[in-house]
């Protein structure tokens, strides 16, 4: 068995490009869609959190932000949500989580979107969301924005462009990249699906139309997994043109994952 899965930063809410969004969406058709940035949709009863899931035929679970903005796990049926949780405390935005049953059991899934402006405190909070949702204990996918770059790359090229102020977000005081949060689920077990099976080019910001001039051209949207899922990785791919040209600041990501 396996199921797509898609994660993508849609931009403060998407206002003004849902149908583009829901576009885009449709013709990728996921199983498990990891959504961030979704501001306002836990108004009126997450009205338009409800209105998106019905948009692309399938159920949603949204976690709300003391400070950011909400994020949400969709599920296509007939899979099923067999529990959930919404984490709140400890981070800038939030952590959607749910678990699935599959053929093969059990199988969580977490949204994550990791504080956007200071590399310490991004750091601890990946470093509580992977000792919070380990993945020796069940298989787990952690998929979403995490505002970090990867370790074992280097990253003068991608920092340089940036003024100051915003290569701040990304660095040491000495001026080295911090990779310290993707570091932080790595060292917890997860392993990075990109390398094994990603194909073209993995830089997921800034689109070409939808803003993103804090950006310079960088990787921050990621799939992260247990061992035993990463194996039988494939198809995993930015996904651009087309809509996801101007729907977003963020380019989506997909992956097909063996369960």
């Amino acid at each position: 068995m396996t199921l797509r899965l898609l994660t993508w930063n849609i931009k403060t809410g998407g206002t003004g490009r849902l149908d583009a969004i829901t576009t885009v969406i449709r013709r990728e058709q996921p199983d498990l869609l990891a959504l961030q940035e979704l501001r306002n949709f836990d108004r009126n009863h997450g009205r338009t959190m409800n209105e998106v899931a019905e948009a692309v035929g399938m159920v949603p679970h949204l976690a709300r932000s003391f400070l950011g903005q909400p994020v949400a796990v969709l599920v296509r049926p007939p899979l099923d949500i067999i529990d959930r949780a919404e984490v709140r405390w400890r981070l800038h935005h939030a952590a959607a989580v749910v678990t699935v049953a599959t053929d093969a059991g059990p199988l969580r899934v977490v949204s994550a979107h990791l504080n956007p402006f200071s590399p310490y405190r991004r750091m601890r909070e990946a470093v509580w969301l992977a000792h919070r949702y380990r993945p020796d204990r069940i298989p787990t996918v952690v998929a979403g924005d995490l505002n970090g770059l990867n370790p074992g790359t280097d990253h003068t090229e991608t920092l340089a462009p940036q003024p100051g102020f915003l290569r701040a977000r990304h660095i040491f005081r000495d001026g080295t990249a911090d990779t310290r949060a993707v570091a932080a689920f790595l060292d917890a077990g997860f392993t990075d699906l990109w390398p094994l099976a990603g194909s073209g080019n993995p830089l997921t910001v800034p689109t070409t139309k939808g803003g993103g001039r804090e950006f310079s051209r960088m990787r921050l949207d990621y799939v992260l997994t247990s061992p035993s899922l990463a194996d039988g990785a494939k198809n995993m791919t930015v996904v651009r043109g087309d809509e996801t040209e101007y729907a977003s600041d963020h380019y989506p990501v997909r992956v097909d994952l063996p369960v």
